[in-house]
């Protein structure tokens, strides 16, 4: 049956699409092996987000490696030895499913099952191929049980050893972990209140203590963020899981959850119903009515070790975990991936399921008849995974209602990782000719998902999003054909009779965008055409140059209503104290060329806007704003003279002689409020606004050798601005200073 899984995984495995996280995961273990190989806290430091430090090293430090094997260096080749890396360790938890059903029933049919109906769960088996966070905590999770059920089975001090030290591992992928940690301490403590003699109190005490000393020292070893400072930056783990940095943003029965207070009550089960094969859950709903008539018939079991305390602790940890979700409002988003461990449970609740059948109905024939239905369970579940292939990530049940097409993508989530975006990606390389359209970069898709050779003829950008513009906030009740995107044509993918994602054929949509940009009004004709729509800015410019194509546009949005702008919007970050929404953006994110000629098309807000300010950040302009500052002494020097610039409420900085290293570096810049009520709630504990940058997000290099970056600026009163650059080897250099009287 490996075997087959096997082969079945190479036949398929370049049919997949690249996670948008996987830029942040290669970097987790990257910053893991960096700092076992000397570089010390920093490597953590050039993290993206400070959480994700903690984030599975032990899983994520080999995968790291595999991007060392000479040979290995093709984007695309690097994506494939990951994807492969995950799904062997997918169907190892298979593996450790059928022993741990073997175990608990030494049925070898019945084990066989159990591993079949866990590979071929749709969700999981997509995942198991990009999802390397959510699948390796699904099979740690069922490794861990496994050891569970071996330590208290043997009850020797070396079984819960090893059992600790998987349940360590097990909390080094998320910390969500100690939930299995605090129930095997919960299940010794039982053993030892009820134990019948001396010698077994000891022998509890010894073993739970054993198994406690070996679950901490195992997740302190293998996750290196801990080394330097082990309380303090256990204490930082704990802290940053009330204060997650991405808002969470769920499609929930037709309504936008942006709540940071955590999902509603019904929010797991429902998704769980929705996605998981009936039978599975049918099979999982009999053997827990199964386990708890057991249990209410011979109450006095429960307290002793064997298969029923085991089987009621599978029943427990979906229920305690999906309380705590709620009462402790933790985020879950983007379905219920984050959850997906509760699968191992559900599973072997199954297992637990069809041998009370087969005990009830007794006899040859009835047995043959429940194997019959397990056989039948997985036909379904193969023809699903056919059916829908490769986008299995998308699966949802019979159950589910999908009156119409549009039905079931205006209620959930679908593609949140728009993995099915790649087939787009392939059909335009089939359909048009590399002179039609040069596209390359796109958001959510990710270079590696194409060959090599299809890479050579990706060019210049579009980072178009699917017709519904949830990106943006606007609602996906709607039609995809009655969001009269600039009459763009819509490219509708339909599976499993769902519209999983509705997405714009490029060479249609900036045609039409352009077309119609021509009955728009008109903002700019400079060098850039700038028209604004509807929900829409468009750019065209006949005879494009790459000149033109290299300016960064300018882009801000003045709502008619200040409240609109918030810092705890779900993906866009709106800066309220600016009085503006800042969209600036590269022509290679929302632009293509074609046939010598460039479109650009940059969403707008759904918000009432009362004005828009827009053009491109050239050498020309960056020269103008060096010469408005330059007649001044700067307000700081160091590798960089700054200036704050107060007619552009901005802070310049200027160099004349600029070499690679400066603008690869990032600048760091910290904004002390001189009224501390000025910060958000996410910043106050820290004191200062954090306005990290790129200088290739605000500057631009000079036909001199020089080179400028114009900072936008909070509007409140400043009290001093702490800044520099850094890199991996540390900070380049710093300043602090604080700004004239009355700026």
């Amino acid at each position: 049956m490996c075997a087959l899984f096997l082969l079945a995984a190479a036949l398929v495995i370049d049919d997949y699409g690249v996670s948008p996280d996987e830029a942040d995961q290669r970097a987790v273990g990257k910053a893991a092996l960096d700092y076992l190989a000397g570089e010390g806290e920093r490597a953590f430091d050039q993290l993206r987000v400070s959480h994700n430090r903690y984030y599975g090293a032990v899983i994520e430090a080999p995968l790291a490696l595999l991007e060392r094997i000479p040979g290995l260096e093709d984007p695309r080749a690097v994506s494939l030895g990951r994807n492969a890396f995950t799904h062997l360790f997918f169907l190892a938890g298979g593996v450790f499913c059928y022993l741990l059903v073997l175990r608990l029933f030494g049925s070898r049919a019945l084990a066989l099952v159990a591993m079949i109906l866990f590979l071929l769960h749709p969700r999981l088996y997509a995942h198991s191929f990009f999802n390397s966070k959510d699948v390796p905590f699904l099979v740690m999770f069922t490794i861990a049980l496994y050891l569970v059920h071996r330590a208290f089975r043997r009850d020797t001090l070396g079984a819960f050893l090893l059992c600790g030290a998987g349940v360590g591992l097990l909390v080094n992928l998320r910390i969500m972990g100690v939930v299995l940690f605090a129930a095997v301490l919960a299940l010794r403590a039982l053993d030892l209140a009820f134990a019948g003699s001396a010698g077994e109190r000891k022998r509890a005490l010894l073993t739970g203590g054993g198994f406690a000393l070996a679950a901490m020292l195992t997740y302190y070893a293998s996750l290196p963020a801990l080394w330097t400072d082990p309380p303090g930056r256990f204490a930082e783990l704990v802290q940053s899981l009330g204060s997650h940095p991405y808002q969470p943003l769920n499609l929930f029965r037709g309504e936008w959850l942006y709540s940071a207070d955590g999902p509603p009550f019904d929010y797991v089960p429902v998704w769980v119903g929705i996605t998981t094969p009936p039978a599975t859950l049918l099979l999982a709903l009999i053997g827990t009515v199964a386990l708890a008539g057991r249990a209410l018939r011979r109450p006095r079991r429960i307290l002793r070790n064997g298969p029923l305390r085991f089987g009621l602790l599978l029943a427990a940890l979906p229920a305690v975990t999906v309380a705590a979700v709620v009462v402790l409002e933790n985020h879950v988003y983007e379905h219920w991936r984050q959850l997906y461990f509760l699968c191992a449970p559900l599973l072997l609740l199954a297992a637990f399921g069809l041998h009370g059948i087969m005990g009830f109905a007794g006899g040859r024939w009835p047995r043959a008849g429940a194997y019959a239905l397990a056989g039948a369970a997985i036909v379904v579940a193969l023809v699903s995974l056919a059916r829908i292939h490769p986008h299995q990530n998308s699966y949802f049940t019979v159950l589910t209602d999908r009156t119409t097409p549009e039905r079931l993508v205006s209620r959930y989530h679908m593609d949140a990782w728009k993995l099915s975006t790649r087939e787009l990606l392939v059909d335009i390389l089939d359909d048009h000719s590399p002179q039609d359209i040069q596209i390359a970069n796109l958001s959510g898709i990710r270079m590696q998902s194409l060959s090599p050779k299809d890479r050579e003829r990706l060019a210049v950008t579009n980072d178009f999003r699917s017709a519904e513009r949830n990106f943006y906030g606007i609602p996906l009740g709607q039609s995809c054909h009655d969001l009269r995107l600039s009459g763009a044509a819509v490219r509708t993918l339909r599976l499993y009779a769902s519209t999983l994602y509705c997405v714009v054929d490029p060479v249609d949509y900036f045609e039409n965008a352009r077309r119609d940009a021509l009955d728009a009004e008109i903002l700019d004709h400079s060098l850039f055409n700038a028209y604004r729509t509807e929900t829409t800015m468009v750019y065209t410019k006949n005879s494009c140059s790459m000149e033109d194509m290299d300016a960064r546009f300018l882009l801000h949005v003045y709502p008619a209503d200040p409240e609109d702008l918030s810092w705890n919007h779900p993906i866009l970050r709106e800066n309220r104290e600016y009085g503006f929404r800042e969209m600036n953006f590269h022509f290679r994110k929302y632009g293509a060329r074609i046939d010598g000629d460039c479109v650009a098309v940059a969403p707008l807000p759904d918000y009432p806007i009362a004005r828009i300010e827009t053009g491109q950040y050239t050498p020309e302009s960056a020269e103008a704003v060096r010469r408005a500052v330059a007649s001044d002494d700067p307000d700081a020097s160091s590798r960089f003279a700054i200036w704050i610039d107060p007619d552009r409420r901005a802070l310049v900085y200027a160099r004349d002689a600029c070499s690679p290293e400066d603008t690869a570096a990032r600048f760091f810049l910290h904004v002390y409020p001189a009224v501390e009520r000025s910060l958000s709630a996410g910043r106050a504990g820290h004191g200062f606004n954090n306005l990290d940058f790129s200088f290739r997000r605000y500057g631009v290099r000079l036909e001199d050798g020089g080179c400028v970056a114009a900072v936008p600026l909070p509007a409140y009163p400043i009290a001093s601005i702490h800044t520099g650059q850094f890199t991996a080897a540390g900070t380049r250099w710093a300043v602090k200073f604080a700004p004239a009287d009355g700026e």
